[in-house]
């Protein structure tokens, strides 16, 4: 994924609008939608502004995007991050699955909750097994 795609991704699975994040980031509009759009590359401060905006680190921020290292929980999908939490389901996903699941995306969506995550993780096991 591109970083354009992962800024997007980040507003729009917490159902913000480009208001509310060029707001508490203290960006302008304009600005952002030129960052999602991949028309302009932002410098690193505002790479740290914008996750501060989503209380996210930096290294989270940049997660999935092309060139870019392993994953952390905070960087992890909305619904995926709580598949992995989950003192029942969890244990059993490993840092290999949660790498694949991570990289999932269903017509161009990924899933939003942890059901969801949860059912595509036994298919692909069934799957391959």
């Amino acid at each position: 994924m591109k970083l354009h795609e992962r800024l997007r991704e980040l507003r729009s699975e917490r159902g913000l609008r480009l208001k509310d994040v060029a707001e508490t980031a203290g960006i302008s509009v304009p600005y952002l939608s030129d960052l999602e759009r991949g028309r302009t590359n932002p410098s690193l401060e505002t790479l740290q502004t914008l996750a501060g905006a989503y209380a996210i680190t930096v290294h989270d921020l940049l997660e999935g995007v092309e060139f870019y290292g392993p994953s952390t929980e905070g960087s992890l999908p909305k619904g995926l991050a709580d598949l992995v939490a989950d003192p029942t389901l969890g244990p059993q996903i490993t840092p290999d699955w949660v790498r694949t699941l991570s990289r999932i995306e269903l017509r161009g969506k990924r899933p939003r909750d942890k059901q969801d995550w949860y059912e595509i993780y036994l298919h692909l096991k069934r799957i391959l097994n």
